[in-house]
């Protein structure tokens, strides 16, 4: 079978189920409402309803600060994604099919890696419209700059689905090494939501740990896209990294997982 034919096997499984849809809907929901809610605080703030928020983002920065939060916290949708993408073959015992179909594995996991980008992009595009639109309507609302007629706010934009793209390959890699989906799934959530923002909230007050935190994935896909609640918020030590080198870092996680998870999971047998 070519890499055409089984990309578009990828593709059919992927939609042929409802999860996919499903953590869409959650991360409409979720980044959707979290950027409206911020762009009214940052909005009250500026026109002085509410008075003066410490931290709250109110000069030309705004909007980006914004706009980045479909990345910034909507990243864990396309590593999931990415996991399930190789995870469900190992529960629902699916792969013996597959390999029967396509007996070169690497061109499989190609296929994957092909199918989980246009997942990234699918997904990418939902976070920056539910994002960007909302937010933008409510700042142009309070009179402020919604940065959308420059072309750096593009470019932010057009990084956000390169990192969501790399996330899919982060989450692939993940469900290569840890075949259990229960236990990736579960790895995922504790280290996004819990391990990383803990080390980059102490790398924030202790510098050693800074320098290391940059370094670790979550920072460099903010990096990469140029702008992060978690800057605002001083969860960051400043010493962050520009953003190719954001982004070299983060494909970096991504190959090193795959060439990983191909090496000692994906040839072994499957029986």
């Amino acid at each position: 079978m070519s890499i055409a034919h089984a990309t578009r096997s990828e593709l059919t499984k992927q939609f042929s189920t409802s999860i996919w849809w499903i953590l869409a809907i959650v991360l409409a929901g979720y980044v959707g409402l979290t950027a409206t809610g911020l762009a009214f605080t940052i909005g009250a703030v500026a026109s002085g309803a509410i008075g003066d928020a410490q931290g709250v983002p109110v000069g030309e920065g705004a909007a980006s600060v914004l706009y980045s939060l479909a990345s910034s916290i909507g990243y864990v949708f396309p590593v999931l994604i990415g996991t399930l993408l190789v995870t469900g073959e190992f529960r629902h015992q699916t792969l013996t099919p597959t390999f029967l179909a396509t007996p070169r594995r690497g061109r499989v996991l190609l296929a994957k890696l092909i199918a989980g980008a246009v997942m990234g992009v699918l997904y990418a595009a939902v976070a920056i419209v539910v994002t960007a639109g909302p937010s933008a309507g409510v700042l142009a609302a309070f009179g402020l700059e919604t940065g959308l007629g420059a072309s750096e706010t593009w470019a932010l934009l057009g990084r956000i689905v390169i990192a969501f793209v790399l996330w899919v390959f982060v989450g692939v890699g993940i469900g290569l090494v840890v075949r259990n989906q229960v236990a990736a799934i579960v790895i995922v959530l504790a280290f996004t939501q819990f391990v990383e923002p803990l080390l980059r909230f102490g790398g924030a007050f202790v510098t050693q740990l800074g320098d290391i935190a940059a370094y670790l994935p979550g920072a460099a896909s903010d990096a990469l896209v140029g702008a992060s609640i978690f800057s605002v918020a001083a969860m960051d030590s400043g010493s962050g990294l520009e953003w190719w080198a954001g982004g070299l870092v983060l494909l970096a996680y991504g190959v090193v997982l795959v060439i990983a998870g191909h090496l000692f999971s994906w040839r072994r047998d499957i029986t």
